[in-house]
């Protein structure tokens, strides 16, 4: 016996003791788990078979997942464990959506607006919808709009009420379109917003166009032969002529007929909905090919509107 009351043995022991929870502490996530996993970290209670359960992975997979856990009937609070991804095949009318941190099915449902019934029910692999984990794959129903609004995207900084300032429509209305918004105080990016259609009454000497996507007001003003100055200006309704959107509605003034006029040996004619180059030159039996040279204005003849003119050779 040593003074102090216990052999080196016995203090050799005890160190050994001390260490050992360091030497158990759980490795790092990202070196653990490879591709086709994601971590999970154990919780008092677990067992590999309640998190295979809790995951609907197999025993056996779950194991074959952790090759650096050399007793799969013992781990410990705190301990990462690799769940495998399962091949998640989303139904018809929803989509994938790969969870991340921070995630809950509160917060997805209220990202992509759809309600959070509607989502748990869509996911029914998911057998504790409280507990999801980054990595997981989540089936979202895909939103549409109601009729007579248009979705929007919500971008970083935005709210109700500046969305509704941008789009020129009240913040009630644009609430009252949103039904599936809880709270319209707390919207997040990537969140979809139904915005509310203005009644698209273009004033006289201009019709009425759908923003594309990809359109802006230069290339719209291209499209149709007018100046941009001249498209800006017959939309106040746009605060911002640098940022529209897909579903807008911007009022085009009506060519009455290209710079200088239809040349001589043509004649004027408005295009109407459903019009394309092809028929227009066969309605007047002119070749394709003399039509597009009659019209250098159009750059693209691939694409015409409603309201625009087009010079046809006579015959």
């Amino acid at each position: 016996m040593c003074k102090g009351g216990f052999n080196l043995e016995e203090k050799e022991k005890v160190v050994i003791e001390q260490a050992q929870p360091e030497a158990q502490a759980a490795p790092d996530q990202g070196s653990v788990c490879g591709p086709n996993t994601f971590p999970y970290i154990v919780r008092p209670g677990d067992t590999m078979f309640s998190i295979a359960r809790q995951f609907g992975v197999s025993l056996d997979a779950l194991i074959a997942a952790n090759p650096q856990i050399p007793n799969p009937s013992q781990i410990r609070p705190g301990q990462v464990v690799c769940i495998p991804q399962t091949q998640t095949v989303c139904p018809p009318g929803t989509f994938r959506y790969t969870v991340q941190p921070g995630d809950t099915m509160f917060s997805i449902a209220q990202r992509f607006g759809v309600p959070l019934d509607e989502l748990i029910a869509a996911n029914p692999q998911i057998p504790n919808p409280n507990l999801i984990f980054p990595g997981q794959i989540v089936c979202v129903p895909e939103f549409s709009c109601p009729p007579n609004t248009f979705p929007y995207t919500v971008q970083p900084g935005d709210t109700m009420f500046t969305i509704a300032q941008r789009f020129g429509v009240s913040l009630n209305a644009l609430i009252a379109a949103n039904p599936q918004i809880t709270n319209p105080n707390l919207i997040f990016p990537g969140q979809i917003v139904c915005v509310p259609r203005t009644d698209g009454r273009c004033p006289a000497g201009t019709f009425a166009y759908t923003v594309q996507p990809g359109d802006t007001m230069f290339t719209i003003a291209q499209r149709f032969g007018v100046s941009l100055n001249a498209l800006i200006a017959a939309n106040p309704q746009i605060p911002n002529p640098n940022l529209i959107f897909p579903g807008q509605i911007v009022c085009v003034p009506l060519v009455s007929q290209p710079p200088g006029g239809c040349p001589s040996g043509t004649f004027a004619y408005t295009v109407r909905p459903g019009d394309t180059m092809f028929n227009i030159a066969r309605r007047f039996g002119v070749s394709l090919d003399a039509l597009i040279k009659a019209n250098p204005q159009i750059p693209n003849p691939n694409q015409i509107r409603p309201g625009q003119i087009v010079c046809v050779p006579t015959r």
